[in-house]
């Protein structure tokens, strides 16, 4: 068990994690009133590959590498995040900031599920009932065959379901296997494939607002992934997990100041109960793992 000034320090740095990650969206989000989609992932990529492979160098992360028996794995992984990427941001495009953050907060959920379906973890009815719950939260946002129904929350559930496999793989990696050194080879990836895209489209002017917006979402994408790898070595998972709902607050507060937008009513009653499923289910796990350990003590 980690102190309090070791938890305090992981809750810390998952808020900042979620802050980065919703500033990056927000930066995303702006340029789209500029750029294409393609061509927004293709410049990102590029910065982001940059600083990572410096990050991976200054790290060690080459000297370790993969492990040969998870090369499956990361292509599987790399394959995710590129379907994550597309279907996410297009969804943040055409959805308030809010709306597409909140639907991404079902992860925990959706990890818990297909941990249960595919990886034999065990989930007891508690938690089945907190996931279901979950998902009636999400009907709330999504309201489908609603007057206000936008197909564009089921491109943000499609990548749910991407970030989910990508989570399960993750898992199923040995530790052969630097992390550093999966997050470089994913946005590898993520970068070849956009720029292939973006061949097709024609490309947008660069301008001073594009560029900096640009290189705000490259800076914010790698302090999210920097504060997210920090988290796992502070504090208690079980403690520090539930700070990554404050994504909701900074996707709120920016998604008003930014773009003036407010969710409706509905909108909110269902990220909120999303919130909530999400924090039983990280309070059962801490259940279940303090009960292992006096179980083996």
């Amino acid at each position: 068990m980690a102190t309090l000034q070791e938890n305090t320090r992981g809750a810390a740095l998952m808020m900042c994690s979620m802050a980065a990650f919703t500033l990056n969206d927000a930066c995303l989000k702006a340029i789209s009133t500029e750029w294409p989609l393609f061509q927004t992932l293709t410049v990102r990529g590029f910065v982001t590959v940059i600083l990572i492979g410096i990050m991976a160098a200054v790290m060690g992360a080459f000297r370790k590498g993969i492990a040969k028996g998870d090369w499956p794995l990361v292509a599987a992984r790399v394959g995710a995040e590129i379907g994550a990427a597309y279907f996410f941001l297009t969804a943040l495009i055409n959805l308030p900031l809010a709306n597409a953050t909140a639907i991404l907060q079902t992860l925990p959920l959706t990890v818990s599920l297909a941990g249960a379906l595919f990886l034999g973890e065990m989930l007891g009815w508690r938690r089945m009932f907190a996931i279901v719950v979950g998902f009636v939260g999400v009907l709330l946002i999504v309201r489908p065959g609603a007057d206000g129904f936008n197909v564009f929350s089921i491109y943000a559930l499609i990548a749910v379901g991407f970030v989910t496999v990508r989570d399960l793989v993750t898992r199923r990696l040995s530790s052969g296997t630097h992390t550093i050194a999966v997050t470089l080879l994913s946005a590898i990836g993520v970068f070849l494939w956009a720029a292939a895209f973006s061949t097709t489209t024609e490309w947008a002017p660069f301008t001073s607002r594009s560029i900096w917006l640009v290189l705000g979402a490259s800076l914010f994408i790698i302090g999210g992934y920097v504060f997210s790898v920090m988290v796992m070595r502070v504090g208690d998972i079980s403690f520090v997990a539930p700070f990554r709902y404050t994504a909701l607050v900074w996707a709120l507060v920016l998604g008003f100041v930014l773009f003036g937008e407010w969710p409706s009513i509905l909108t909110i009653l269902g990220a909120l109960i999303i919130t909530g499923s999400g924090l039983f289910t990280f309070y059962r796990e801490r259940q279940i793992a303090e009960r292992e350990m006096v179980a083996t003590a």
